[in-house]
């Protein structure tokens, strides 16, 4: 089985084709395939492109625990230099890529280290997220887990985020508090999670923790929700730079909340996986 793997800001995908794998991978193999020691290693596989009749690029997003992700930032933008480096598209031509989180219009630009990607629009009411509680726009709330009470805003950009102001974004507090607010009963779908520092108008800090995933150097749809809900609570300026441990992305944000996120993508390599690998019996 034949995997082209890329990275994007040290957040990597495995992408698989399905001319050489006819069905979805099963939640089992995925954890095979994705762990770090005995499987390829990745944050997760890309399957694609799915023909579809609107003559978007269907792409299913699948996370390295096995459950599948509605949308992924840098996992779309990869997608887009997989589709570059594959002659489906041309560098420059707008088209469009079809997730379960929603449509999405991309261009890619500098042979790949420059992707653009207009994510869709964020909300913040409960019910879009899926979030338990009331109908009403989920800002500067309160929440507690593991022993401490944060301040916290919700949001989806087609997947759900719980994202928390801080002073001071730090690895530990994701690591840490990660987990427990990723499974917090009011996220009836889990939650993506982003400790949020703003550093002026025009630039954010983000450590996150990504459902699925766990600690993660950096994500697309992680900077769209911090950068919208920075811009919500009037933090911020419309353009946006999001800083990560992997490196920075850039938000632009409309009116409407709609977001054009930019940013690079690096070619990994080609990886024929052994059998051997989906034939393992170890507890994952």
């Amino acid at each position: 089985m034949r995997f082209h793997k890329y990275h994007a800001l040290g957040n990597d995908y495995l992408v698989l084709e399905p001319s050489a794998c006819p069905a979805l991978p099963s939640p089992e193999a995925t954890r095979k395939v994705c762990h770090r020691h005995y499987g390829l290693g990745s944050d997760g596989i890309l399957y694609g492109p799915v023909t579809r009749e609107d003559g978007a690029f269907g792409l299913r997003i699948l996370n390295p625990d096995g459950s599948e992700a509605e949308k992924s930032g840098n996992g779309i933008r990869i997608f887009c230099r997989h589709l570059l480096e594959t002659g489906r598209v041309r560098e420059g031509q707008a088209f469009r890529v079809h997730t379960p989180g929603g449509l999405v219009g991309c261009e890619v630009h500098e042979g790949g280290a420059r992707i653009r990607v207009e994510m869709g629009t964020v909300a913040f009411r409960a019910p879009v997220i899926p979030m338990t509680g009331p109908d009403r726009e989920v800002l500067r709330e309160t929440i507690e887990v593991a022993g401490r009470r944060f301040e916290f805003c919700a949001a989806t950009v087609g997947n759900p985020h719980c994202v928390i102001p801080v002073a001071e974004a730090t690895p530990e507090l994701a690591k840490t508090y990660g987990p427990h607010l990723e499974t917090h009963p009011w996220f009836p779908n889990r939650t993506n999670v982003q400790f949020l520092q703003v550093l002026d108008r025009s630039n954010i800090r983000i450590e996150i923790w990504e459902r699925g995933a766990g600690y993660t150097l950096a994500s697309g749809s992680s900077s769209s929700a911090s950068a919208a809900v920075a811009r919500r609570l009037g933090l911020v300026d419309a353009d946006v730079t999001v800083h990560m441990p992997g490196g920075k992305i850039g938000i632009g944000i409309g009116p409407d909340f709609s977001i054009v996120m930019t940013g690079p993508t690096t070619p990994v390599g080609t990886y024929e996986m052994h059998p051997g690998v989906l034939a393992q019996d170890v507890a994952l």
